[in-house]
């Protein structure tokens, strides 16, 4: 097995182990197991578990933005693809492996003891206010809308990770739409 597939094998494996039983709870010999790959072979590839979970996360941040991409290329007209983010984290919410946001349990994890990580997912999360902030713009609606429509989803991911239901997803995108709407009417 050349680098390349060990590697992706091992950052597959983390993601799959740190989002299902946290950071803490996952040893280098679950990785070895889950990824087929020996630990010797790890080490080589991957110069610490923190540096993994740095790598885990920057791919989960590009899955998140193609997630988000797909979601709001659906939508047909401004006001939908603000909604669309909403829909996004509906269908989220509703698959069996939903456990919150990655960022945001990494974040509770190591973010006040490992920096990079704390960077990580701050860049993360300043790159979908910027998302939804430039949505707003398309749509014609004040600029303040956007830390509003982003702080739905972002409590929305919590909320639905603690109840264990997709309920908040809906809860907040009746929200969006009262908050899009008022901005939207002429004054």
């Amino acid at each position: 097995m050349d680098d390349d597939t060990a590697g992706e094998r091992v950052l597959t494996a983390a993601a799959r182990l740190f989002y299902r039983d946290g950071i803490h709870n996952v040893g280098m010999d679950d990785l070895r197991a889950e990824s087929g790959v020996a630990l010797k072979r790890i080490y080589q590839l991957f110069e610490s578990k923190e540096f993994i979970v740095e790598q885990v996360l920057l791919r989960q941040h590009d899955t998140w933005n193609a997630w988000l991409a797909e979601a709001i290329a659906r939508a047909r007209n401004p006001r939908d693809r603000l909604l669309a983010v909403y829909d996004m984290l509906a269908r989220w919410f509703r698959t069996d492996s939903f456990r919150g946001c990655m960022f945001i349990n990494s974040f509770g994890e190591l973010g006040s003891v490992t920096p990079a990580v704390a960077e990580i997912v701050r860049a993360h999360k300043a790159g979908f206010q910027a998302r939804v902030a430039e949505l707003v713009r398309e749509a014609g609606a004040p600029a303040a809308l956007g830390p509003q429509l982003s702080i739905l989803a972002e409590g929305a991911q919590t909320t639905a990770a603690i109840s264990g239901t997709s309920a908040p997803a809906r809860q907040a995108r009746k929200a969006a739409e009262t908050l899009i709407d008022a901005a939207l009417t002429p004054k």
